[in-house]
């Protein structure tokens, strides 16, 4: 059957990608001003803290710290771009966050500390008590709420992005591991540099003690802190649009848990000789597992909905009854961008790719409108990522097909589908008495049904038989 150019989704009233608007919009409302002045931002974060973070440590002392600080980075990416691959947001997004941590976040942090503290010595005259305030009070209200302003920034701009609590989770731990390192390099610099001021030629004693502490036992540290902010950002991301109390309270009792636990962390030296690793095992282990735990646990449930909402689109037409369950497999994903790569190298697999992730959002997208939490666009959103999943069908259903064959289970019988009239959120055989949208090439306008904001996506043609095996 021929497909005839793609089918016209609806578009807001300004016109096909909302660009009317823009053309009357001030210039400081552009997105290539705001691109500029978040770039040139975090540039002169960067260079400001470079030269603070060189000017306590040395030129010496800030490359040590430097090759030493970076260890941790790489892996603690991975593991959080781990936790992202069912629904992976953009690379810039990433990008922005460890950039905000690293430059931004920390020079408000190394900035604001040292103001604070000094003013305290000042006003107590006791600089020892004045330190030890700074660290456990002032320091983690200040860092924490630095960190925090690049998950807040991401939620209110890029909220196509931010989905759920593994995006909450993504964004402020990679926020946090960018302030991490800024801050592993000056401590291990600084420790550098004590070593070569007290002579001690051989194993730098200070610096490995720093080295152990800061990289080894707690590198996960900060990004554990800023996890809980993350969280609350990611619950407050799954309710709905008019729960406004509940948006706000949420995000800021992840903050005041992320600060309490600093605070506590940072306080340990001073519960005696052990207090340090009696803090560590009894509680920031823990913690981490559970958190671990929930997060893992999250990812799962994400896999599931993809699965319990995909079917939906499988009747109607736009997937093969396979699709839904390879889409909710890792390993199936895995072995269809692993078939489309040797089929057709590298576009094809990054085709499946995209068409994974387009396909993930949208059983987001409708399992938010099935629960009435979906926006104002959820029509024109859907329809966008109906579209870019038809544009890649060709080479991503053979390639998921072929994993769901081999990793999935076996599609469910005609008798397993659910009925006729199954409820709000779902799509519907055609000729059930609503208008539905429909794939590229046919004429059939798409209706919403009475009493509903959101449209149903149907079948390539009346005659089309879901329940043919």
């Amino acid at each position: 059957m021929a497909i005839s150019p793609p089918y016209p989704y609806p578009t807001p009233p300004d016109g096909p990608a909302g660009g009317g608007a823009l053309r009357h919009a001030h210039w400081w409302q552009r997105t290539w001003v705001r691109y500029g002045a978040l770039i040139t931002l975090l540039t002169l974060s960067g260079l400001v803290i470079l030269a603070l973070v060189r000017q306590q440590t040395g030129t010496e002392g800030f490359l040590v710290g430097l090759g030493l600080a970076v260890l941790p980075v790489p892996l603690l990416i991975a593991a959080f771009r781990w936790l992202d691959r069912v629904e992976p947001g953009p690379w810039r997004n990433l990008v922005f966050a460890f950039a905000w941590g690293a430059c931004a976040a920390a020079l408000i942090a190394i900035v604001a500390n040292s103001f604070a503290t000094k003013w305290i010595a000042t006003a107590t005259a006791d600089p020892s008590g004045a330190d030890t305030l700074g660290a456990t009070v002032i320091a983690p209200v200040v860092e924490e709420s630095a960190k925090a302003a690049a998950v807040l920034l991401v939620f209110l701009f890029r909220r196509r992005d931010f989905t759920g609590i593994v995006d909450g989770v993504v964004i402020a731990g990679v926020t946090a591991t960018g302030f991490a390192f800024t801050e592993n390099i000056l401590y291990l610099g600084t420790a550098f540099g004590t070593d070569q001021l007290t002579g001690d030629r051989g194993i730098p004693s200070v610096t490995a003690a720093t080295f152990f502490v800061r990289v080894v036992m707690s590198p996960f540290a900060h990004p554990l802190f800023t996890v809980l902010t993350g969280i609350g950002f990611g619950i407050a991301a799954l309710s709905g649009e008019r729960q406004h109390v509940r948006r706000v309270l949420l995000p800021l009792a992840g903050l005041l848990l992320a600060m309490g636990m600093h605070a506590f962390w940072n306080g340990s030296s001073t519960f005696g000789e052990f207090g340090f690793f009696a803090v560590y095992g009894a509680f920031m282990v823990p913690t981490f597992a559970v958190l671990t735990w929930l997060v893992v646990w999250t990812r799962q449930r994400e896999l599931h909905t993809v699965r319990e909402e995909l079917p939906a689109y499988a009747v109607a037409g736009w997937l093969s009854p396979a699709e839904p369950y390879a889409l909710g497999s890792m390993r199936a994903r895995r072995l269809a961008r692993t078939f489309a790569k040797n089929h057709g190298g590298t576009p094809a697999a990054r085709a499946v790719a995209e068409y994974e992730a387009y396909a993930t959002s949208l059983a987001f997208l409708r399992h938010r409108g099935r629960l009435g939490r979906a926006g104002a666009d959820f029509v024109v959103r859907e329809g966008e990522l109906l579209n870019e999943l038809w544009r890649r069908r060709e080479v991503a259903r053979p390639a998921l097909e072929h994993a769901g064959r081999v990793a999935a289970p076996m599609p469910l019988p005609a008798a397993a589908w659910p009925p006729h009239g199954f409820g709000y959120g779902y799509a519907q055989p055609p000729g059930q008495g609503h208008g539905y949208a429909q794939p590229p090439g046919h004429h059939h306008a798409p209706v919403q049904p009475p009493g509903h904001g959101y449209g149903y996506p149907a079948g390539p043609h009346p005659a089309y038989n879901p329940y043919r095996t």
